[in-house]
């Protein structure tokens, strides 16, 4: 059975977070130079300036959970859509340092918000069938938006603007955030989030409405796994959720140990080191960027076919590959003709696994009454390692740019094995029935 057009539209919508997601986590990168000349900035200046936005991402994370279990996943992603609006036009106003830094943590609050709402969002309208491609399609929109700030960055530093192209190239996402806030009042309020607060024939409608082949059915079934939730009314770091709690979290922590957010955050840089020039730099960010896009819609395609486990397999054994790769280029000083392919392969295989399985498999292994919990503390592993990692990288990388690359490779080599002798399959399951399979008796 074909996709319906109400569950399209509303995952189109939510996902627009995701492509905030990516452009305002990117775009920093045509600006690291600029922002170095025009407030002075030295390695570890650089890097608070960089993580302050991933520290933003950490709290939000943390407390995206609140107003999302009381105000519903669709309404709080309203609130998110501000706080990217007035990040945008705060950074480029900027009249000093320590603005900048404000409003990219309250950016970082926006993007941490949506990557705990926005897949959960997704995963609780979709049906079984559908829900590994459309919550991946969030993940599609991350890429794209990381594509969108290489290539705006391109064209804004091609129009020759001086000194303020980088208030530019900050400012512009403001315009995404606009639309993204005014289209969320098109789609409707989460058919489980509805059930917890006892709106059963609201419920029943958007089951409906969304293609939910028995949604009769459906609804029984989310309404026992809540009941039952409520009834031992059990908070969410127990014995019964050791299983969830470790996915998660190991999930959130490798993918940022993967080197991925540092390597896109720094991409000019790295080309930098590398000897290549400021523009052939942002045009092989472009490059790398739209690998990262077509190798996510490949895994879209087949994350519900394939499943998640082997997915993560095979990226972490191609990942490790690359990263080692680089390492030995920085190492030796030479072949950096080789360093683009490099990247390019390891963006790739990155793309393929974990930048697609991650939003999906997070908002798969927690049972519904403790879902906006899990999903705030699987983000939180993840934003929290990627501010740790993108602040220190700069102070790494200046010492040698080859250490940071043998680090992410062994950690994609540890992934592995923890992976394969761990990680359950959940494609093809209802989240009830993924509920049964992962939680164990209190």
């Amino acid at each position: 059975m074909a996709i319906n057009s109400y569950l399209l539209r509303s995952t189109v919508v939510a996902a627009l977070g995701g492509l905030l997601f990516g452009f305002d986590t990117a775009v920093i990168a045509g600006t690291t130079r600029a922002l170095s000349e025009t407030y002075h900035l030295s390695p570890g200046s650089l890097g608070i300036t960089v993580a302050a936005a991933l520290w933003g991402t950490v709290v939000g994370a943390m407390f995206a959970a609140i107003p999302g279990d009381r105000f519903g996943r669709r309404d709080s992603l309203r609130g998110l859509a501000v706080l990217y609006v007035v990040s945008a036009l705060g950074s480029a106003l900027a009249w000093n340092w320590g603005a900048l830094v404000f409003f990219r943590f309250v950016g970082g609050l926006g993007i941490g918000g949506s990557s705990v709402l926005g897949p959960m969002y997704i995963a609780e309208i979709a049906p079984a069938r559908w829900r590994g491609r459309l919550v991946g399609f969030f993940q599609f929109n991350v890429v794209f938006g990381i594509l969108l700030a290489y290539f705006s960055n391109y064209l804004i530093g091609g129009l020759q603007l001086g000194t303020p192209e980088w208030r530019w190239k900050l400012g512009v996402a403001a315009l995404p955030a606009v639309i993204f806030f005014v289209s969320l009042f098109g789609i409707p309020r989460s058919p489980r989030w509805l059930v917890k607060k006892k709106r059963l024939e609201e419920a029943r409608e958007v089951l409906r409405l969304t293609g939910e082949e028995n949604f009769e059915r459906e609804l029984e079934d989310i309404v026992e796994s809540i009941d039952l939730e409520h009834a031992s009314n059990e908070p969410l770091f127990t014995r019964k959720y050791r299983l969830p709690i470790f996915l998660a979290v190991s999930i959130g922590m490798f993918n940022q140990l993967s080197g991925i957010n540092a390597i896109l955050y720094y991409l000019n840089d790295i080309f930098g080191y590398a000897g290549y020039s400021k523009v052939s730099g942002d045009l092989q960010a472009v490059a790398i960027g739209a690998t990262n896009l077509v190798f996510t819609m490949i895994a879209m395609l087949v994350i519900d076919r394939i499943g998640r486990k082997i997915l993560l397999l095979v990226g972490s054994v191609g990942t490790a590959a690359c990263l080692a790769g680089v390492a030995a280029i920085f190492f030796a000083h030479h072949h950096e003709n080789l360093l683009v392919w490099l990247l390019i392969g390891y963006i790739a295989f990155f793309a393929f696994s974990q930048g697609a399985v991650i939003w999906v498999y997070i908002s798969e292994v927690f049972p519904n009454e403790v879902r906006a919990k899990g999903q705030s503390l699987g983000s939180f592993s993840h934003w929290f390692m990627n501010a740790l990692i993108s602040g220190i990288f700069p102070l790494m990388a200046a010492s040698s740019g080859a250490y940071p690359f043998v680090f992410f490779s062994l950690m994609m080599v540890t992934q592995f094995f923890v992976v394969l002798l761990f990680y359950p399959e959940t494609k093809g399951f209802s989240l009830e029935e993924v509920q049964k399979k992962l939680t164990s008796p209190a």
